[in-house]
């Protein structure tokens, strides 16, 4: 027997979406195919990878885990709503992107999902609790070293001890990030 198509409401992103979809959609299936937000990256779905993480209600969650339904009425956040609607990137966004915190990027959704959160409980982490906190995000490209400097890096300049780059053409410091450097120098 066939279920019925159920009715949800979902604010993602600030907009508000009502479709009616099968009681066993995924909601990451929801977000990719139905709502166009191809940001939400689907790996293992069996919620180990992380690369579907989005925020529900303000929580990161893996999306590959929860129906579709069981966000109704709920407030969904993917990685396309973190930039402002200006083009301006998120600021975590921008420490990725001058830490060199992301390689292939199929991982980068997730990780920034799970971070946001993370740094608003953490303004100030070291990196014990950095590496506690992207434990369960898995990057096959093994670029930790930069995830945690960028995660640094974007709770140093949210509390004023960072420079923010004039330009995204701007390096990093090899004595403060020998890794990005290293890497930069490839």
């Amino acid at each position: 027997m066939t279920a019925l198509p159920t009715e949800v409401s979902v604010l993602v992103n600030g907009t508000s979406h009502r479709r009616a979809v099968e009681p066993r959609l995924l909601l990451s299936d929801f977000l990719r195919h139905d709502l166009g937000l191809t940001g939400t990256h689907v790996g293992c779905e069996h919620g180990v990878c992380g690369a579907c993480t989005v925020l529900m209600d303000g929580e990161a969650v893996r999306s590959c885990l929860v129906f579709a339904v069981q966000a109704d009425g709920r407030e969904v956040a993917t990685v396309e709503g973190l930039a402002p609607r200006d083009g301006a990137l998120h600021p975590l966004q921008e420490a990725f992107r001058d830490a060199h915190g992301l390689q292939c990027g199929f991982c980068t959704p997730g990780f920034l999902m799970t971070l946001v959160p993370f740094l608003a409980e953490n303004p100030d982490p070291d990196e014990h609790t950095i590496r506690e906190a992207i434990s369960g995000n898995l990057c096959r490209c093994t670029g930790y070293a930069n995830i945690v400097h960028a995660v640094r890096l974007a709770a140093d300049r949210a509390a004023g001890r960072a420079e923010v780059p004039m330009s995204t053409g701007e390096t990093i410091d090899p004595v403060e990030a020998p890794e990005a450097a290293a890497l930069e120098a490839r």
